[in-house]
């Protein structure tokens, strides 16, 4: 007997542990592959190709593994819906991409999760070897990272500061150097240039939604884009429409009077 997939009839309820689970996940993957492999991660799937891609060294590989797949792809798929991760294309391939809040919201959860294991080296005293890892992040999570080390004023910070120091780019370099400047002597607040301001509260990334008024490209009129388009027009990965409904109807019966069958 075929076994028959578990269906969902109701939304997810998402809680903010959620939400920075799979944003979690969905780093280690971005550009990389979608939802599925996504779901696979979550799921903690022994898959070779997951493995081959080293996938399942993120901290939130297995997260889900109690849930039925195709739970977790409904909360995948809220992911989407709710402007957190999007869909775009390689060729024919479907890929995961953050959008630009849930970058934001993923950019500070790694400068949080830096911050937890660099407190834990020095209250534990643990020897660091080496701080290449640190090398080829992203640029404004890394000075926003340095920002919070000079905002604990905390100076046991400077030995793994002045051994990251000499691996990195120039800029980064100069931004090291002016924390540990700073650290030695704190006044005032630091900031850092290229840093992005201000930083997103976590605990305030789980938001309500509501249609949405966009203005018309041909006509100019504001128009309602509702929340079940906003679901369609993101699974399709495709863009906010750019016209009303009735402009919308007018450009697809002059195509169509024109013998223009193709998508618009």
């Amino acid at each position: 007997m075929a076994k028959v997939s578990k269906s969902l009839s109701v939304e997810p309820v998402m809680q903010r542990e959620d939400v920075l689970a799979i944003l979690e996940a969905a780093d280690s993957l971005v550009s990389r592959a979608g939802r599925s492999m996504l779901v696979k991660v979550l799921k903690g799937s022994r898959e070779k190709k997951l493995l081959e891609l080293g996938l399942n060294c993120c901290d939130a590989y297995g997260y889900y593994a109690d849930r039925h797949k195709d739970e977790v792809l409904e909360r995948v798929d809220w992911m989407i819906k709710n402007d957190y991760l999007s869909i775009g294309y390689s060729g024919d391939m479907p890929l995961l991409y953050f959008t630009d809040y849930g970058w934001i919201v993923q950019r500070e959860q790694g400068v949080n999760r830096l911050l937890s294991e660099w407190t834990d080296w020095v209250d534990h005293q643990v020897p660091v070897l080496s701080m290449s890892h640190m090398k080829d992040k992203n640029r404004e999570m890394i000075l926003m990272f340095l920002e919070k080390v000079a905002e604990t004023q905390d100076a046991r910070f400077i030995p793994l500061l002045e051994k990251w120091q000499p691996i990195d780019y120039k800029k980064v370099r100069q931004a090291i150097g002016q924390v540990i400047a700073y650290l030695k002597d704190p006044k005032g607040t630091l900031e850092l240039e290229g840093s992005p301001h201000p930083m997103m509260r976590t605990a305030d990334i789980v938001l309500t939604r509501s249609s949405e008024r966009l203005k018309c490209w041909d006509c100019g009129d504001r128009f309602e884009w509702s929340i079940s388009e906003q679901d369609s027009f993101r699974m399709q990965g495709w863009d906010p429409p750019k016209r009303c409904p009735e402009c919308r109807e007018e450009k697809q019966r002059r195509r169509l009077e024109m013998g223009d069958f193709s998508d618009f």
